[in-house]
């Protein structure tokens, strides 16, 4: 056995192989039989004992407490950086640190905690009183490495909550004194006693560890202030990530100042026992890649589902007149796409590289969407990527509320109709529009444009010969980006205050007047946003399939407005001379692809969304279920707007919270 291998005598070795050991071996073994072991050779436990003081005699642990699972870098990508590589290659560290011994003692310190975290108290307590441990968090020597460490960590967050951009999220703050000023003050103060009187101790009672927890809870309430006004301020990257450090921070020195206080002789055990878990967890999620991920973005995904959700609103219609302005808004967008599935098949036809066709293609349908958006039409499938967002801060504000269930069912039903009448649109005026316009060209150039790429348009549309869905799944998943791009320029707008600067531009001012001025910041606010995302999305569906020619990928993207198109595109190639097969396998992947377009984008958005609130899909199962009843009993409402007695409480429950102006992080 380990044990008697190494600790039949009394070891005065420094290494660290013989407790890697022993760790090791006892995870392999009932933990009862190593206490038991312990208690029948009570010299061999004694030298284990001077062994486990001797190894951890000169080493301090506060680094682990001040770094370990914190936030060291301002920004996303250098911490993702740095992370990958310490999983890769463990950095060098002093190897007179806790941190040393835990990363050459336990491969995997997780796993290690867990087994730990398992085992029964009272066995833990054995444990620590034959290691002689069990009261080591009120030793002078602990104590004070406790209070440096939350030192250095109120230095640290006092500087970044100082920051200029940091303060300008909480300016409910500006006319308070700093809480992060007076916790580090008291702190000090602290610090200076425990050096007087290394006795010192805390209890619940202590003014002392009052004030630091009243100084804690302001701190982090500015933080979650700061949280809430980043949708009136916007946030960047950089600013989320100090916050979250900040956030991070504070919640650690409340954790380290627990350790210190004691009310009765058990906490003595108790605080000793956490410290050592503690730092144990600490470590063991200090380069945890995905903690990363879900922290740092979770707030600017939220910010991106929130302005998007705004524009969202706007795409669910609430009465008969609303659903027809959609209809027309929707019939505007099938012209101009129509025209636009021309244009492609024409800049086919012009001689060059495949990159250059690409430039076209994306140019053309770059152009063709800012249109459609400046001139107040709609593509159908733009939507589900806003509407998502809209339904999930719906969802996240008034989900759990079983009283709305129904409610909420008949709102959704007013977004699919939405939908419909949009694909219905878009659709009809899509389809006539591309066939006038190939023939207007057949009549003024005496030649049928179309009938070299008839075949290959009319496959396309086959998904049993060609990867239809696929693409289809393709455009969806670039519908998902664009309004993350959407959501992302109006959060990035608002936090670089650019319609503000706009209009207090001097130049501007001075050339084109402060009228001039006050209307494009305007302008900018209203419309960048959409132009952007608008024009990327162009971008991303032109160069899908020349990108993947060149890469020798089967790519391309398939949308139903522009499938509609090229169907009629392609029927008038041939002449109208098709059979059966390939006109209703065509004429039903239309919609097919308009259905993957949808699912695919609103899926995405939706996961974006639920993320971003920290929802998941068990949480609204029972909406699920209701809206799946709604249906069922009023299948018309979801394709036509009939009245409901509904209607204004389903309004009413949108407007409640899209019109909210802050969320909780």
């Amino acid at each position: 056995m380990i044990l008697k291998k190494y600790f039949s005598f009394k070891n005065e070795t420094l290494a660290l192989e013989p407790f890697a050991e022993f760790l090791d071996s006892v995870k392999k073994t009932d933990f009862v039989t190593v206490l038991d072991f312990f208690k029948n050779n009570p010299s061999l436990a004694e030298n284990f004992k001077y062994y486990i003081h001797n190894i951890f005699k000169e080493r301090s642990f506060n680094l682990s407490l001040t770094e370990a699972n914190i936030l060291s870098e301002n920004a996303f990508i250098p911490e993702l950086k740095k992370r990958i590589l310490n999983k890769v290659l463990p950095p060098v560290v002093n190897e007179k640190t806790i941190w040393y011994m835990i990363d050459n003692v336990s491969l995997r310190p997780k796993a290690d905690l867990k087994y730990f975290h398992n085992l029964p108290e009272n066995e833990i307590n054995e444990l620590f009183i034959i290691l002689g441990i069990s009261d080591f968090s009120i030793l002078p020597k602990v104590k004070k490495e406790l209070l440096f460490a939350m030192n250095i960590l109120s230095w640290r967050v006092t500087g970044a909550a100082m920051e200029v951009e940091v303060v300008r999220m909480a300016p409910e703050y500006r006319n308070f004194d700093n809480p992060f000023l007076a916790l580090q003050n008291e702190l000090e103060d602290l610090a200076d006693e425990l050096e007087n009187d290394p006795e010192l101790q805390l209890n619940s009672k202590d003014s002392r560890y009052k004030q630091i927890k009243i100084y804690v809870e302001q701190c982090l309430e500015f933080v979650n202030i700061a949280f809430k006004n980043s949708y009136k301020y916007g946030i960047s990257g950089k600013i989320n990530q100090s916050l979250l450090r900040i956030r991070q921070q504070v919640q650690r020195i409340y954790e380290i100042v627990q350790l210190l206080v004691i009310d009765n002789e058990q906490d003595v055990s108790i605080n000793s026992k956490e410290l050592v878990f503690n730092i144990l967890r600490y470590k063991s999620h200090k380069n945890n890649i995905s903690d990363l991920i879900n922290d740092s973005t979770r707030m600017i995904s939220h910010l991106i589902t929130n302005h998007t959700a705004e524009t969202g609103a706007h795409y669910i219609t609430s009465n008969r007149r609303e659903y027809m302005t959609m209809f027309y808004k929707a019939s505007g967008g099938g012209i101009i796409v129509g025209a636009l599935c021309v244009l492609k098949l024409l800049y086919g036809y012009v001689p060059g590289s495949d990159f250059s066709h690409a430039f076209l293609y994306s140019m053309n349908y770059a152009m063709g969407f800012v249109m459609i958006y400046l001139m107040g039409f709609t593509l159908a499938t733009k939507q589900p990527a806003m509407t998502a967002a809209t339904m999930t801060k719906v969802l996240a504000e008034d989900g759990n509320n079983k009283g709305n269930h129904t409610e909420f069912a008949h709102l959704v039903s007013k977004l699919f109709r939405s939908q419909f009448i949009a694909f219905v649109g878009n659709v009809l005026l899509s389809f006539p529009i591309a066939l006038l316009i190939i023939y207007g060209l057949d009549v003024f150039f005496s030649q049928n444009l179309a009938i070299d790429r008839s075949d290959k348009l009319l496959k396309d549309l086959d998904p049993f010969r060609s990867k239809a869905i696929l693409h289809a799944s393709i455009a969806g998943f670039y519908l998902f980006i664009s309004g993350i791009i959407s959501g992302n320029i109006g959060n990035n707008s608002v936090f670089y205050q650019i319609p503000e600067r706009i209009a207090k531009n001097i130049s501007i001012r001075n050339f084109f007047g402060k009228k001039f001025a006050k209307g494009l910041s305007k302008y900018y606010a209203k419309n960048w946003p959409g132009i952007v995302s608008n024009f990327w999305f162009g971008v991303f569906l032109g160069a899908t399939a020349p990108v993947g020619l060149f890469f020798g990928l089967d790519l391309d993207i398939r949308h139903i407005t522009f499938a509609a198109g090229n169907f009629a595109i392609g029927l008038y190639g041939k002449d109208f001379s098709v059979d059966s097969y390939t006109f209703w396998i065509s004429f039903f992947t239309v919609f097919l692809i308009g259905f993957f377009n949808f699912l695919v984008s609103f899926s995405l958005s939706m996961f974006l969304a639920f993320r971003s609130r920290k929802l998941n899909f068990g949480q609204v199962s029972e909406i699920y279920k209701e809206i799946f009843r709604y249906f069922v009993k009023h299948p018309f409402k979801f394709f036509l707007p009939l009245r409901s007695g509904l209607d204004k409480k389903a309004h009413d429950l949108m407007n409640s919270t899209i019109s909210t102006k802050s969320e909780d992080h």
